[in-house]
């Protein structure tokens, strides 16, 4: 391996570790937001059990989240599996996509806490959709020359960028719908239109292709 070859790939080793790192820590951060609820000596069980319930919300919204940054994170380790050849463009655009997933444990707490209210819902809708934009703009630039590496298959960058794109629709979806929908919590549940997506985004690339 040349001089070359072995500083690229040890400045890709660490951008890699670095963004493990944040991965780590966001996806941690969401649990501190959990806090068990107080009880009384002697305080009736019912009144225990109404105590935990009334924490679903918090748990919903670090369950959300915590799938969320992992799908990010799994999307970030195959994107990365493919780089061969460092760029300097990565540093930036790596620094813009770990700033929206560090900053998930705010947008997960304050929507948990009012799960009913609209603008908490909305806010969090529209975080992923940042970070999907951003996530989008950061594998624009591993899986494409310089960066990626020669021997990797054009199908395998079209899937890869297929579930980006489709985690971008899926978000801006349910940002819509908890806009205008009466009850804005309902319009996470279209988050899982993600896959739904993926599907259409492929069949839509066969159909071009053959045309």
């Amino acid at each position: 391996m040349s001089a070359l070859d072995h500083g690229s790939a040890h400045r890709l080793e660490r951008l890699v570790f670095f963004s493990d790192a944040v991965f780590a820590i966001a996806i941690t951060l969401l649990v501190i937001e959990l806090h068990p609820p107080h009880l009384h000596y002697g305080q009736p069980f019912a009144e225990q059990a109404q105590a935990l319930l009334q924490l679903v919300p918090e748990f919903w919204g670090f369950a959300v989240s915590f799938w969320v940054i992992g799908a990010f994170w799994a999307g970030h380790h195959r994107a990365f599996a493919l780089a061969a050849r460092w760029d300097e463009r990565l540093i930036v655009s790596n620094l813009w996509f770990l700033l929206a997933i560090a900053s998930t444990p705010f947008f997960t707490a304050f929507m948990s806490a009012n799960t009913f209210a609209r603008l908490p819902v909305m806010l969090y809708c529209a975080w992923l959709l940042a970070a999907a934009l951003l996530n989008l703009n950061l594998q624009r630039h591993v899986l494409r020359a310089p960066v990626v590496a020669e021997d990797a298959h054009p199908a395998l960058l079209a899937t890869y960028r297929r579930r980006g794109r489709a985690v971008v629709l899926g978000a801006a979806i349910a940002l819509v719908a908890s806009a205008l929908m009466p009850y804005p919590a309902f319009g996470l549940a279209l988050l899982l239109s993600m896959p739904l997506w993926r599907i259409l985004l492929a069949r839509g690339g066969r159909g071009a292709t053959a045309a």
